[in-house]
């Protein structure tokens, strides 16, 4: 782990933060999958999502490409991050099916939570299967990510990795409803963020984009340290239910020089 280092290091990344979300134009995730696939070898694959729409480029010619590989050796330990602060609270959701993926949409107030010091609100959160960010160059089962915006329009996405094991108690009330292929959604009801479980205070913060097209830059990345856990059964769950070719819905990780820090508590 890298040694902690002056208050300057904190400056650093506040500044280079303010620069990203300055290019922030669409924040918008592309909500209809088919003019892009996750086959590696296809016409429409990761590596030609850039040459598809005009508004891809990001995707080819970013610097700031996520998803990563969260690495030891490319950490900076900075305690100035503070611990995540969370404000969530119960509100009306529903749940869609895009086709490549589930998303699970707050209607309602959600709460949000504060990051740099900047409220960001809950809207929306959806799952990739096997995870976009690696940990030491471990690739995990599932991804679930968390997705914010500001009163400015920028975005800030906490992330959670699963392994095998213990199935996961969000997505176990969610199996029967995954199963509707419907595009406008399914009513939920009243959901708490709450149950999506962090169990940990250390995590990964870094600048980057989108992991889907267009692949906009500028996103406020939270990855959580704790690798939790999610059955088979409701892997098996969420690939059953996006469209044919959409079951490994994760982006390879990028190769990139992004500056990634990591809070943890104090002894």
């Amino acid at each position: 782990m890298g040694r902690i280092r002056s208050s300057s290091l904190y400056i650093t990344f506040c500044v280079i933060f303010s620069l990203s979300v300055a290019v922030l134009a669409d924040g918008n995730e592309v909500d209809d999958e088919r003019p892009f696939t996750y086959s590696p070898d296809a016409e429409k694959g990761p590596g030609k999502w850039a040459d598809l729409d005009p508004k891809w480029k990001a995707c080819a010619n970013g610097r700031l490409q996520s998803p990563i590989d969260l690495s030891d050796e490319r950490v900076e330990v900075m305690p100035k991050l503070g611990t995540l602060k969370r404000k969530y609270k119960p509100a009306p959701a529903i749940i869609k099916n895009r086709g490549h993926d589930i998303e699970v949409v707050w209607e309602g107030d959600a709460g949000g939570a504060i990051l740099n010091g900047t409220k960001y609100k809950l809207r929306q959160c959806h799952w990739h299967t096997p995870s976009e960010h690696t940990l030491n160059g471990k690739r995990y089962e599932l991804e679930i990510h968390m997705v914010h915006n500001n009163s400015l329009g920028h975005l800030a996405v906490i992330g959670v990795v699963y392994k095998l094991g213990r199935p996961d108690p969000f997505l176990a009330k969610l199996l029967d409803t995954m199963k509707a292929h419907d595009h406008n959604g399914n009513h939920l009801g009243v959901v708490d963020p709450w149950e999506i479980k962090f169990g940990s205070r250390k995590y990964y913060r870094y600048v980057g984009s989108l992991t889907v097209p267009p692949c906009t830059e500028g996103v406020l990345w939270t990855i959580l340290k704790k690798v939790r856990t999610v059955s088979r059964e409701q892997v098996k769950a969420l690939r059953d239910a996006v469209h044919d070719g959409y079951e490994r819905n994760a982006r390879p990780t990028q190769t990139s020089a992004l500056e990634v820090y990591m809070y943890r508590p104090p002894n």
